[in-house]
């Protein structure tokens, strides 16, 4: 599937970055005041190992990176104000330097940009018109490299040869597309590499070798069609390459610089297969060369490179029952080794290393573990342990995440986990669908939601419903026209499973979910109200006709493919099935509790989304409880929020479930 994972939940009206304004999105009148919504919260009274802090406050020390150089490690670290400010540590004096100082403004993500060079990015208030700023690493001069209003900056390239410079997309020029440009993080210069003019045919994506040189390009074709347009070097012309629709993959993942053809490529591919492929390709010759890694049940989801040991492929990788990692290289077999010795039953991932691949941060986590860093030193196999990010939650205190497996009224084999409360007898469950809903899936780690859940008593089932990611273009497909239809089925059809097992109290049973989750929240509300004795829903779409007139501008070139996949408002059967499927033109049919919550300059689900539904329901006499955030997005990101969010949640559940 090519279309952005345009409802993926993020826990992170588009405005100017630096733009003030005192007008609040939204209808003002309708958010329930503080009083009330901690009236909810205060509704659970149980005593419990755990707080709700203890779940989601951020960890005071998180984010570890390694320099290229590996003289250095950077992470975030948390005041007493909750800001999470950036140090550096010099490995050999062991001096710490607080690098970047974080103000009202979240930084959403750092990295190192070279030895002597930090870069980050920083949106306003959730709106995710992201600017990059860069910093050196003794905190000297500071620079905003991207201040244009009303812009959203991407990452396309690093540049590792030039050191002063990355590749950037932006859609400056036009709202609508995004084109490539050469970033100077020192002085801000900027150089348009390649103009993306057709908005009737879009360029959607760009792949620059590692000097730098546009190779490829990927141009959308009449709204729903894409090609892959090649050339060898910046001296040859584009060629056509492959052509595909929106239902099937092909991308480029890396170059194989080893080759003598300078044409080969490693690239994933569901052209002549269900699931996904990484594949030896020659794009010149437009030829298979090679299928170099399959699965039967999954798709595969990436392939790593050394870059000192000429891009050699490393390992491969892709999301089963849990994450499953494959080493290529002799390098990363002797690694892999070390590390399966040392982390039984667990998993664990290398997130980061020195250029000279001499020093490796490994993350290493499970469902009962939050998450630690070590420092893995690869001439020594030594291991050193860094930080476990949240030392106050013990793994034996923790939940069992459990895999599961059944079939749907249909025949499709639906995947997904349920978090299994310690506690005896029958327990409550709050159904969770993950957002998206196409692409993404849940998987299989540490959820702090569903230990806090846990905690409390209810177990939590998480259905990765078709039209989810990773198992295949089929399945994909299968979710193709089914919101508000055979998607709720599945989920459905995933609490009856749920029942068999023995432990589920049916006659106690929550729905809640963010993005779309929040949308397959309402939904079920509507179509299967005794089903549920509650439901919250977080940041959702209700009103598809009027979710499609407030995306954003730069999702707008997809719209064809969003009506083929999602409804289309112009066919009059599609336009049908959305008024049946629009939660807020059916609030009528919505009989039991619901509280609605909702980031106030979320780009993505306007806040009206949120409105209708409050305003229809209270119409009706019924008093939904409503919180907004006014400094949020599509998803709280704020420390603060996200803690009375879920208080206010719990309260909740305690209020409908106990």
């Amino acid at each position: 599937m090519k279309l952005l994972n345009l409802l993926a939940i993020v826990i992170i009206a588009q405005t100017s970055f630096g733009q003030n304004t005192n007008q609040k999105p939204g209808d003002t009148t309708l958010p329930s005041t503080t009083t009330e919504l901690r009236k909810i919260a205060n509704a659970e009274t149980g005593k419990f190992a755990y707080t709700v802090e203890d779940y989601f406050s951020k960890p005071q020390v998180s984010s570890f990176q390694i320099s290229p150089n590996g003289q250095y490690i950077s992470y975030r670290e948390k005041d007493k104000l909750g800001k999470r400010h950036v140090y550096v540590k010099d490995f050999k004096t062991n001096k710490v330097t607080k690098v970047i100082e974080e103000g009202d403004e979240l930084i959403r993500q750092y990295w190192w940009a070279n030895d002597n060079r930090l870069l980050y990015l920083k949106d306003r208030g959730g709106d995710e018109n992201y600017h990059i700023f860069g910093i050196d690493i003794n905190g000297k001069n500071a620079k905003e490299l991207t201040p244009f209003d009303n812009v959203r900056v991407g990452i396309l390239s690093e540049l590792k040869s030039q050191k002063d410079y990355i590749i950037i997309s932006m859609n400056k020029d036009n709202v609508q597309v995004f084109e490539p440009y050469k970033l100077n993080i020192v002085t801000a210069e900027v150089k348009k590499l390649y103009e993306n003019t057709d908005l009737k045919n879009p360029i959607d994506g760009y792949d620059f070798d590692k000097k730098g040189t546009l190779r490829a390009y990927r141009k959308q074709v009449d709204g729903n069609t894409y090609q892959l347009w090649y050339r060898t070097d910046d001296n040859s012309p584009f060629e056509l390459v492959v052509t595909t629709d929106w239902r099937v993959s092909f991308g480029i993942l890396g170059f194989d610089y080893k080759s003598k053809n300078p044409d080969e490529a490693y690239v994933y591919s569901n052209i002549n297969s269900d699931k996904m492929q990484i594949i030896k390709y020659d794009l010149k010759k437009k030829k298979e060369i090679e299928v170099l890694y399959s699965n039967d049940t999954y798709d595969i989801s990436s392939l790593s490179f050394s870059d000192i040991r000429g891009y050699e492929p490393d390992y491969y990788q892709y999301e089963a029952e849990k994450n499953v990692s494959i080493p290529i290289s002799a390098t990363y077999k002797k690694m892999f080794a070390v590390l399966n010795k040392s982390f039984k039953n667990k998993l664990f991932a290398t997130v980061g290393n020195s250029d000279n691949e001499d020093k490796f941060l490994v993350y290493v986590y499970s469902d009962k573990l939050y998450g630690t860093y070590y420092l893995y030193d690869f001439k020594t196999e030594k291991l050193d342990k860094i930080r476990d990010l949240m030392p106050q939650l013990k793994e034996s205190d923790m939940a069992e995440i459990r895999p599961i497996q059944f079939k749907s009224r249909d025949g499709l084999d639906l995947y997904g986990y349920i978090t299994i409360p310690k506690s005896s007898g029958k327990v409550p469950m709050i159904v969770n669908p993950h957002g998206g809903p196409y692409g993404p899936r849940d998987g299989w780690g540490y959820n702090p939601e569903t230990q806090l859940f846990a905690s409390r008593g209810y177990a939590t089932l998480q259905v990765n419903y078709r039209g989810s990611g990773g198992y295949g273009k089929d399945f994909s497909n299968a979710g193709s026209k089914q919101i508000g239809r055979k998607m709720l089925d599945d989920l459905e059809d995933g609490v009856a499973y749920a029942i068999s097992l023995g432990f589920i109290d049916k006659d106690k049973i929550a729905i809640y979910g963010g993005s779309y989750g929040g949308l397959a929240t309402l939904g079920s509300l509507v179509k299967t109200p005794d089903l549920y004795k509650c439901g919250v829903d977080y940041v959702g779409v209700s009103n598809l006709f009027t979710f499609f007139e407030t995306i954003p501008e730069y999702w707008k070139p997809y719209i064809a493919e969003i009506h083929e996949q999602w409804y289309d408002p112009t066919n009059e059967d599609d336009k049908k099935i959305m008024t049946e499927v629009s939660p807020a033109l059916n609030t009528d049919k919505i009989t039991k509790p619901l509280l609605i919550v909702q980031g106030a300059n979320d780009p993505r689900v306007n806040i009206k989304e949120s409105d209708q539904v409050v305003r229809n329901l209270r119409k009706r006499g019924i008093e939904v409880p409503y919180m907004v955030k006014y400094n949020e997005g599509h998803g709280f990101g704020h420390e603060e929020n996200q803690i009375e969010f879920y208080k206010t949640m719990i309260g909740f559940f305690s209020q409908n479930l106990k």
